[in-house]
């Protein structure tokens, strides 16, 4: 990967989502629509991550959200951000938080 600059970091939006609600997406076998309070909005996201999670396990789960990332059109809906995670052993974990703290604190 290519080496970035403490400057090109900082202009990473990163801030805690709450995810409100989850719906798939027809056709979608690994799609799920995100309803996230980021604070000062709600958005809807895109994210991949059907096969590991059921929709009631995501409701009110605090998530990692890259919120200035220009949005992309998937399947016919914008996805106005990014929520991030890690896969190991084809194994999905989301990066959250291990406390209790309002959407749309930033993650600095």
């Amino acid at each position: 990967m290519e080496i970035i600059s403490f400057n090109e970091f900082k202009k990473l939006d990163l801030r805690v989502g709450k995810v409100l609600d989850v719906e798939d997406i027809e056709g979608a076998d690994k799609l799920y629509l995100l309803t996230v309070d980021i604070g000062d909005e709600t958005r809807k996201l895109v994210a991949g991550i059907k096969p590991w999670f059921e929709k009631e396990q995501l409701i009110g789960k605090n998530v990692v959200v890259i919120v200035n990332l220009e949005p992309k059109v998937i399947r016919g809906i914008e996805s106005k951000g990014m929520i991030l995670a890690t896969l190991f052993d084809n194994d999905l974990s989301l990066l959250t938080t291990d406390k209790e703290v309002p959407a749309g604190s930033k993650i600095t």
